[in-house]
């Protein structure tokens, strides 16, 4: 490669989107059981909002530029990356360095963009699919003919969950904020919950009769765990991952006894390559078979140049997009 330097986002000190700044850095090298991607999109997602905001720092070894999830063409192949060749098109989920235009990936956690996506549907995939499949399949123990539900319908975890759910044979049950977005969540596949003008807790209940759901992803935390518990069937499962109303609240453990409850979690971007790679080899099994056949499909709401970076940051924290944000690196083919 003849090329040294690349165009990045970097997070010049902790605070608001305008703390984002378009930059140049040298080309980052691939180690041993990693591929360099030429980047042609990355996807926006909470946890970069976090890491800008100082409340959630890039794991030991990951690179300090927000991005966890890129799609591009694969440039150059450190020591023992096999499977791959230059020239392949992929998606990768990584632990940073995304928000540029050359990103380092395992090998193991780059997967081929489906034929007739783009690369800009393609980068919004990886980060949601390895976390929807991880928690509402791994741990969840999701089944076909089960009830599910998931909070936030129409963020990209939302629009994720429901399909994938719904792919595998579940009913689905979804809570947005307003009418627009759950005419989205039911266009998906979702019956969808208005929290903001009814009790979602009375209305799973109408919805299921009386019964509950049997797996409930939620990212709001705090206050909602009681009301989460109430939701569930005998035998349910809570799968938390994410704590947007905080990390602490009360447990009625004698309802978890009664209910005989599980309530579980998880965070994916610190763990180790192996335990991600086994959650790769799941989605190209079953989930890259469905977005072939489009019983799956990216979701995106908006894309917006590399440079502008900070207004989809912005965007995001306003909360009103359906769906992926996406940075377009370069022009889309």
């Amino acid at each position: 490669m003849t090329v040294a330097t690349m165009r990045v986002i970097e997070i010049t000190e902790p605070g608001g989107a305008e703390v984002l700044r378009l930059a140049e850095r040298p080309l980052p090298v691939p180690r041993a059981g990693e591929v360099l991607i030429r980047v042609q999109a990355a996807g926006i997602n909470r946890p970069d909002i976090l890491q800008r905001c100082g409340l959630y720092p890039p794991p030991p070894g990951a690179s300090d530029i927000p991005g966890l999830e890129v799609a591009g063409e694969i440039a150059a192949l450190g020591p023992d990356a096999g499977g791959w060749s230059i020239g392949d098109r992929v998606c990768a989920l990584v632990t940073g360095g995304g928000y540029a235009e050359y990103c380092t990936a395992a090998s193991a956690l780059c997967l081929p963009i489906p034929e007739g996506l783009t690369a800009t549907d393609a980068a919004s995939l990886p980060e949601a699919l390895f976390t929807v499949w991880n928690n509402v399949f791994d741990r969840g123990g999701l089944q076909s003919g089960e009830h599910f539900l998931v909070h936030g319908g129409t963020s990209g975890i939302g629009v994720a969950a429901i399909q994938l759910a719904r792919a595998a044979g579940a009913v689905v049950y979804a809570t947005a904020g307003s009418s627009e977005k759950c005419r989205a969540c039911v266009a998906l596949g979702a019956q969808a919950i208005n929290y903001r003008e009814e009790d979602f807790v009375a209305r799973v209940d109408a919805l299921t009769g009386g019964r509950g759901v049997d797996v409930l992803l939620d990212m709001v935390g705090g206050d909602y765990l009681p009301r989460n518990l109430a939701c569930l069937a005998e035998g349910g499962r809570l799968v938390q991952i994410a704590v947007q109303h905080g990390a602490k609240a009360e447990l009625d453990l004698f309802k978890l006894m009664v209910k005989r409850l599980t309530v579980t979690g998880s965070t994916l971007r610190p763990r180790p390559v192996a335990e991600k790679a086994r959650i790769a080899v799941s989605l190209a099994g079953t989930v890259w078979p469905w977005l072939v056949s489009r019983s799956v499909r990216p979701v995106v709401d908006r894309v917006l140049p590399l440079a502008q970076a900070a207004e989809a940051h912005r965007l995001m924290e306003a909360g009103q997009h359906v769906g992926k944000l996406v940075l377009q690196v370069v022009d889309p083919i």
